[in-house]
């Protein structure tokens, strides 16, 4: 008996916890959101790769960020564990995987989704600047390595 109400007791704390979480979510994404990706404030998460917050928190949670590829940047074969949604803004993204390369355009917009096993890179002459949102944590998952905000660590799948 004790054992049953301490297992609802939890379950109800969760259930409350997450609510209160949810309905903070829902009013901060009520709020109108304007960043322009030419004045965002930038910072390189790994060598060649720079993010911008626009809602949420990349390290924590679900968000969104405006990302740069440098020019020839290569982040190898690779998986996230949430779902990635691309919109390409400037340069050219590009994406391979078992199904063939895409050279994401401008406006084209591309989903990944979590556990999709695949490579993505900027154009040699251009680079990549694109809105990038996932439900959840970004991290980046190379063979047997991995990093959740990738702000330590540069990924590269061994040769």
């Amino acid at each position: 008996m004790k054992r049953s109400l301490l297992v609802a007791g939890l379950v109800a704390a969760l259930i409350a916890a997450w609510s209160v979480g949810r309905v903070h979510g829902q009013n901060e994404m009520k709020k109108v959101i304007y960043v322009s990706s030419g004045q965002a404030n930038y910072t390189t998460r790994v060598k060649g790769v720079s993010m911008a917050k626009i809602w949420g928190d990349a390290d924590k949670g679900a968000h969104a960020t405006f990302t740069k590829f440098d020019p020839g940047q290569d982040s190898g074969m690779h998986t996230h564990t949430n779902d990635v949604w691309i919109v390409r803004v400037e340069g050219a993204y590009l994406y391979k995987d078992d199904a063939g390369e895409k050279r994401v355009a401008a406006g084209d917009f591309l989903r990944v989704p979590g556990g999709h096993k695949h490579w993505s890179g900027g154009d040699a002459k251009e680079g990549a600047l694109f809105y990038e949102e996932s439900s959840g944590k970004f991290d980046l998952i190379s063979g047997e390595v991995s990093c959740g905000g990738c702000d330590w660590l540069e990924v590269k799948v061994p040769s």
